[in-house]
């Protein structure tokens, strides 16, 4: 009885062949490959001869772009080709920081010592490149004091001047009055400044 080497239980390479993210060597399957790279003359090569190559280098045969035609391979090390990616997505991820937006609360009635307090809060913020949302909170008949929380934000965005960008004036939403600030680019410190 003749065996299906193709059949999924059967073919040892076909999980390994799943699982890759670039074929290598003997899983490209064109007539004919594109080479590129170092110490190799670029050009159009039969797939017998680029696996020759690639085998006398004791290197693989990776099909960088499969969908050119023909599709462009790289005689590298395919294992410190796949390390080296991950290593670059790590770092690419880890440079990459989120930023959040964190919330600043005052009354119409904050007094001088809060309001010194929550503005140290926000220059920091800012300087670690987060935005910041401040708001007056009006309740019960403190809303007839709109132009206290006015004053209020617009002396805080006056303050917050050299690290914050003010992205609008002051709003209203409901009974809070709102301003939103955005950090200013900070420039990179030189050896001098640290």
């Amino acid at each position: 009885m003749a065996v299906n080497q193709n059949f999924r239980g059967r073919n040892p390479n076909f999980r390994r062949e799943q699982q890759q993210e670039h074929r290598t060597n003997r899983m490209i399957r064109v007539p004919e490959v594109r080479l590129v790279g170092e110490g190799i003359e670029p050009g159009v090569y039969p797939i017998e001869k680029a696996l020759a190559m690639a085998e006398a280098q004791a290197l693989d045969l990776v099909e960088i772009s499969p969908n050119a035609a023909p599709p462009v391979c790289r005689i590298i090390d395919y294992k410190k080709f796949l390390y080296e990616k991950k290593r670059k997505e790590k770092e690419m991820k880890a440079n990459s920081k989120q930023s959040e937006v964190k919330e600043i609360r005052f009354t119409p009635s904050t007094d001088d010592h809060d309001f010194e307090f929550k503005t140290k809060h926000a220059e920091k913020f800012l300087k670690e490149g987060n935005k910041v949302k401040a708001y007056v909170q009006f309740k019960g008949r403190a809303i007839m004091f709109k132009d206290r929380g006015e004053l209020l934000l617009l002396k805080f965005a006056e303050r917050l001047g050299e690290v914050g960008a003010l992205e609008s004036m002051p709003k209203m939403e409901g009974k809070r009055m709102l301003v939103i600030f955005a950090p200013k680019s900070q420039k990179k410190k030189t050896d001098k400044e640290k």
